[in-house]
């Protein structure tokens, strides 16, 4: 038989209907709003492939050597070829056929969703990647089911596969039929806490349907309901500015604004709450365990489209040997050469949060009083909590010094040389800018909360005013909310129990400012992915020629040397990966020697980064011999990054100039920033060149990749990360990597999104260094796909 109906799937079915089929048979079975469907067997799968007499070439298409890229890109070509123009029998077409039009009046619209799993390997530990096609017709029917098929023979699940020694013919795949639910709202619910276990259900919701949501693409609203005593503790209202829904016309998904009368409305009323939570607790009774579940609502009613066991509870008594850290999370080793005493760093520290509090989390204590009158400005929510104080308008640098502690700093833009006086301040505001802009950078680095891209906000405001901001929600208000605790940001970004998630894809984090390396060291990470070097020279007010001019080359070198190792302290023996100097000319004429700064009309496309450090050798040298001294002193965890390298000859000169500088470049690790297509595009003869990684800096790629001014509010709407050309040159520049034995890392703000997380970890990449606040999000993150893929191949 080739098709089960979801009412007669048991989770006994599970080498059937796979992981998906068996837990939507499941809901079913306890009487729970699903939509009805019917499961296309494992069974049938492998009816196709055997009848059809395709399954000795299939298998054999797909035995290649897993580190070619090319044998593996070829491998999957023909085997999706062989499923696709290989005609289905017409046995098993017509019972397709047959179920879906049992389904309704033969036009209706059903989910096509892959749902993989393994015969007699129950301990399998391979990943894949398969397919799910939504608001599908009965003419396609029968193609979306062979492309739900022909997914299983991804890149990735043939190297995986192959890697761990697993064969091919052992994997079949089932497909789930099941009718569109054409939602209104939609989301995703989690009936116990994600990361602790505690006895709360998190709800996310947004307008349209699940997808967005579930990708990623659109901030939903955030529900905290506690469940013994039924009481919604905390509502977050998200600016919701796309949805998913399906175009009358065609039939398609697609992606459309949000009307404006909801964008900032609430999705869920409290009957919606109330039904949600119902049946969430009947979903984790019945399983016995915490569930994430999918939803949607139609009309008022409730469905179940998908519930899944959580895999981010972490076991508080466990003790996590792998990486040297105990129930206590101090590092093993924390002191590195010339550490002092505080170099312990909390390596095995579990976060207690979890991704789906952070739109709530205000880490400027508690409020106990609202804020007087209405909003007074607003712009982008750039570094999360809330801080009251008095307003201190900036200008000029001079003007810095007026900046006390516990104001609220006002400016047009933050630079580098501002960072002291932001470290005093209990919250910062500025006109322009967006969430990559120096001021959203720092900010979330010192953990103060800002607001950016204002627009008026120096003009609207006035020196003294006492003002309220809301750096989750993106709003200033007049008055000052009392707050019974005191921020402390240190502790903010530590993990609240001891055990972080074990993943194969490393979590790194992104430093900007050495003073921030205590507070990147208590998350856990598994190092630093991106540690700025501008900040520690632009910091003194000077160009480093000035500089050089004033105080000497022993100053110079000494002021990198004791910015680097004081993180490359608070991290050893972790990797501390260090970007030599890339500072744009229109920062570099506020300093004093700035003067001779040659005035460009777009900076960001100019004299900066590796051609800049390549055009003056004689200050570039001074960087290396920074480098140098650090590996006498014995920092061997300290590794160079080149950024904005374009071809091979940069990284021929740039490797000439270390071996000047006394340093091995095959003893020493290093590598390149790929910021540009061009980068991304000759990375193979970089390769060829010894670098030891390729790190991807997807601000500058983004807006190199898509003519978008990162900073240009007119055209900010269009900076988008996940854009499929940025996402093409990420995958094929991973695929070159793997082939040359290079590891890939990822270091600009697009990786603490969990919809880039997804891709990079499908596509292999070696690490992905996140911001400070968002690296236990993002280990949770990897660890949940890590395991998806691995789970949906088994199912």
């Amino acid at each position: 038989m080739a098709v089960l109906w979801l009412d007669e799937i048991t989770a006994d079915d599970l080498e059937l209907v796979g992981g998906k089929g068996a837990s939507l048979g499941e809901l079913t079975g306890a009487g729970l709003p699903v939509p009805s469907g019917f499961v296309v067997s494992a069974g049938t799968y492998r009816s196709f492939i055997e009848e059809t007499g395709i399954d000795e070439e299939l298998f054999a298409a797909v035995e290649v050597d897993t580190e070619d890229s090319k044998a593996l890109a070829e491998a999957q070509s023909r085997a999706k070829e062989l499923i696709l123009e290989t005609e289905m029998p017409d046995e098993i077409r017509q019972e397709i056929y047959d179920s879906y039009d049992e389904l309704g009046d033969g036009e209706e619209f059903v989910a096509v969703r892959s749902s993989a799993t393994a015969e007699d390997l129950p301990d399998a530990s391979f990943a894949g990647q398969q397919e799910t096609f939504l608001n599908v017709t009965r003419e396609d029917l029968v193609d979306r089911v062979k492309r739900c098929w022909a997914s299983l023979f991804t890149q990735r699940a043939i190297y995986y596969r192959q890697e761990k020694g697993f064969a091919h013919d052992k994997v079949d795949i089932a497909v789930v039929v099941q009718r569109m639910v054409d939602a209104e709202k939609s989301g995703v619910m989690f009936t116990s806490h994600p990361s602790t276990g505690a006895s709360k259900i998190i709800i996310e919701a947004a307008w349209g349907l699940g997808e967005a949501v579930v990708s990623g693409s659109v901030s939903p609203d955030n529900y905290v309901v506690d469940r013994e005593s039924g009481a919604v503790e905390e509502v977050t209202i998200a600016d919701k500015k796309t949805m998913m829904e399906k175009d009358e016309a065609t039939g398609e998904t697609v992606e459309r604004e949000v009307p404006d009368d909801l964008r900032e409305a609430q999705v869920l009323d409290e009957r919606d709450i109330e039904r949600l939570v119902e049946l969430g607790e009947r979903v984790e009774d019945h399983y016995g365990n915490p569930q994430d579940v999918e939803w949607a609502v139609v009309d008022g009613e409730v469905f179940m489209l998908q519930s899944r066991p959580i895999t981010t509870i972490d076991d508080e008594s466990e003790i996590e040997t792998d990486d040297g850290a105990g129930t206590n999370g101090a590092s093993a080793d924390a002191s590195g050469p010339g550490a002092n005493a505080s170099g312990a760093s909390a390596d095995g520290i579990a976060d207690g949060s979890g991704a789906v509090e952070t739109a709530s989390g205000a880490s400027g204590g508690t409020d106990t009083n609202e804020a007087n009158g209405d909003v007074l400005v607003s712009g982008l929510g750039a570094s999360p909590g809330i801080a009251s104080g008095a307003v201190r308008i900036v200008d000029q640098l001079d003007q810095l010094d007026k900046v006390s502690e516990g104001d609220i700093i006002v400016t047009e833009m933050t630079t580098p040389d501002m960072v002291p006086a932001m470290k005093r301040a209990a919250g910062i505001a500025t006109d322009e800018g967006g969430m990559t802009s120096h001021a959203a950078i720092v900010s979330r680095e010192l953990g103060v909360p800002a607001v950016v891209g204002c627009t008026d906000a120096t003009t609207t405001l006035t020196d003294d005013q006492r003002i309220s901001i809301d750096g989750d929600k993106g709003t200033i208000t007049e008055g000052r909310k009392e707050t019974t605790e005191e921020r402390e940001p240190i502790e903010e970004a530590r993990p609240k129990t001891p055990v972080k998630p074990m993943t194969a894809t490393e979590v790194k984090v992104n430093v900007s400012i050495p003073e921030a390396a205590e507070r990147a060291a208590a998350t856990g990470a598994d190092g630093v992915g991106l540690l700025r070097m501008e900040h520690m020279i632009l910091s003194t007010n000077k160009t480093p020629a000035k500089y050089l001019e004033d105080h000497g080359v022993d100053a110079y070198v000494n002021e990198i040397v004791e910015g680097v190792r004081g993180v490359a302290d608070e991290f050893y023996p972790r990797p501390v990966r260090v970007r030599t100097l890339d500072a744009p000319t229109d920062e570099f004429r506020q300093l004093q020697g700035g003067e001779d700064e040659p005035d460009e009309h777009n900076p960001m496309l100019g004299y900066r980064g590796i051609r800049r450090s390549l055009d003056r050798p004689e200050v570039f040298k001074h960087e290396l011999e920074a480098f140098a001294r650090l590996y006498e002193m014995g920092y061997d965890n300290v590794e160079i990054m080149f950024p904005l390298v374009n071809d091979a000859e940069d990284v021929i000169r740039a490797r000439n100039l270390l071996e000047e500088s006394g340093i091995d470049p095959d003893k020493r690790t290093w590598g390149v920033m790929i910021e540009t297509p061009a980068s991304a595009l000759g990375v193979g003869k970089m390769a060829e060149q010894g670098i030891d990684f390729a790190s991807f800096g997807t601000n500058d790629l983004t807006q190199y990749t898509l003519a978008v001014d990162r900073n240009n509010g007119n055209v900010a709407d269009r900076f988008d990360e996940l854009h499929p050309s940025v996402l093409q040159l990420i995958s094929q520049t991973i695929a070159t990597c793997r082939e040359h034995d290079v590891d890939t890392s990822i270091c600009g703000q697009a990786g603490s999104k969990p919809q880039m997380v997804q891709h990079l970890v499908d596509e292999g990449v070696s690490s992905i260094s996140a911001n400070i606040d968002a690296v236990r999000d993002v280990q949770h993150e990897v660890k949940r796909v890590e395991q998806s893929l691995l789970l949906d191949s088994v199912r």
